[in-house]
């Protein structure tokens, strides 16, 4: 089984602070965030993450080297200046690997959610497991509406996209090569049918602002 870690972004919104590091690499109690992730890959027995880079993207293999420390290999998919957005960036990453299906996380995030209860494959019509979470307060109309199985684009009630999930590589046949949105692309394959998923409940952070950073920190010393 292979792994992604998202990494590329150019977190504008928490500057001053990414304009030293990409945001994966800013720490919380004491770790960078990204590392959280392979903490949590390594207890999965997975040996091979790709992450992809950007912005200052240098300083992530700089930091997390090739892997040894996790016993683990990491990939790296260097994006350059030009960041290919989420749906090109997995795209590539499929490039990358020997599978047909690679778990997804953003790095940005910080979450107990245990990966190992990700499937590790899903039906043959189904190209897609996501993990949705309650509306967090700077969210709060949500992402995708969710009938217990399966995504749907259309219901009232609707809930937030964890970064978290599970791809085929068919799920990216059909878009060019370059810089794709995964919005968009999901949203077409809901349309089709081949999006299930599940609402986790337990603790998420989506870390794109630096109270939300420091919240989190806040958290992680009283715990």
């Amino acid at each position: 089984m292979y792994a992604m870690i998202l990494a590329a972004g150019r977190g504008e919104r928490m500057r001053p602070l990414t304009d030293k590091l990409p945001k994966p690499l800013l720490q919380v109690h004491n770790k960078p965030l990204i590392e959280y992730h392979l903490e949590k890959f390594q207890l999965m027995g997975i040996k091979h993450i790709v992450i992809n880079h950007a912005w200052l993207g240098h300083l992530i293999p700089q930091r997390l080297g090739l892997g040894m420390r996790w016993n683990m290999d990491i990939i790296y998919s260097d994006e350059g200046d030009n960041a290919l957005e989420t749906a090109g960036g997995i795209k590539r990453a499929f490039t990358k690997v020997d599978s047909d299906w690679l778990i997804v996380t953003n790095g940005d995030i910080w979450t107990d959610f245990d990966f190992s209860l990700l499937p590790h494959s899903l039906p043959e019509n189904k190209l897609a497991h996501i993990i949705l979470v309650d509306n967090p307060s700077h969210n709060k109309k949500g992402d995708f509406a969710f009938n217990g199985k399966e995504l749907t684009n259309q219901g009232e009630v609707k809930y937030t996209f964890s970064g978290i999930a599970l791809y085929h590589r068919r799920f990216f046949s059909k878009i060019e090569d370059g810089a794709r949105a995964l919005g968009p692309l999901i949203r077409e394959h809901i349309e089709r049918g081949q999006v299930t998923g599940e609402l986790y409940q337990g603790d998420w952070f989506d870390i794109g602002t630096p109270q939300r950073l420091q919240d989190l920190e806040c958290k992680l010393n009283d715990a």
